[in-house]
This record gives C-alpha cells, structure tokens and sequence, in this order.
C-alpha cells in the first residue's frame, strides 16, 4: 500500500487566511489539521488543530491548568473571541520543523515514521502535478489495524 491508496484531496490555507476561518474548517470537516500552501499552492506548512487551540488558550492556563478551573463558562467562550483578528500566520509554531510532505510512491512505514517524527496528523502529498492530497493520521491507522 503506498500514499497514492491512502491520499484524500485535502483543504488548504494560506498564512494570511483568518485563523478562524481555518478553525471552522477543522470542526466542520472534523479534520485534525490543514495544509498551509503558499503561493504557487505547494505545502509551506503543517497547522495541527492543536495549535489554533494554543492561539485561542490564555498563556496561564496552559502554564498552569488548575487556574483554567476557575474560569466560567462565560469567560471561558469569550477566548474564543480572540481567534477574529488573528491569521494562520500567528497560529503556527514559532520554530520551523520538518515538513511533513512524502510522495506518492511512500509506503504505509515512510509515512507512519514521517508523522512520527514530526508530531503531525497528516502528511501532505505531493506529485509531479503538485499537492495531490494528505493521508490522515486515522486513515493510516485504519489501514494499520486492518492488515
């Protein structure tokens, strides 16, 4: 089994796309994260949803989670709020990484080790024609534990 079987066309951002717009496309489409391209619509970047979340969540409740308790509800949604003016950009890891991007021709392994190594949920594929889609990390252990 290579990418090419496991590969699903995937959405894209841009880095100056609202990160809110991107937040919506991971609940709506329940995705664990997105492909950022850039201009020429190659894959710049990978943006777990887990980071949109890092924007979204005040510094001193993720330093200490016991003060996250004490929020209420109201407040707790008002966080949310802060995703309006904020882009892509802002959202992803400050330090670069090794991008998660494989070939059609990957095997079931190359790409389990790829998100391994790189903390990812998904790896983008690309071909001679450019971005062709992204294997998700669920459909790589669906595969897994089928065999």
């Amino acid at each position: 089994m290579r990418a090419r079987d496991l590969l699903v066309p995937f959405p894209t951002v841009t880095l100056d796309t609202p990160v809110a717009e991107a937040a919506r496309l991971l609940a709506d489409q329940d995705l664990p994260g997105l492909i950022v391209v850039d201009g020429d619509g190659m894959p710049s970047s990978i943006l777990p949803g887990t980071q949109v979340l890092r924007l979204a969540v005040p510094g001193y409740c993720q330093d200490d989670p016991a003060l996250a308790r004490v929020i209420d509800e109201a407040h707790a949604d008002a966080f949310l709020r802060v995703l309006a003016d904020r882009t892509v950009r802002e959202a992803l890891p400050r330090e670069k990484r090794e991008l998660p991007v494989t070939d059609p021709d990957a095997t079931v392994l190359e790409i389990a080790a790829l998100m391994a190594r790189t903390h990812s949920p998904l790896v983008a594929v690309v071909g001679e024609r450019g971005l062709e889609g992204a294997v998700t990390l669920q459909a790589l252990m669906d595969r897994a534990l089928s065999a």
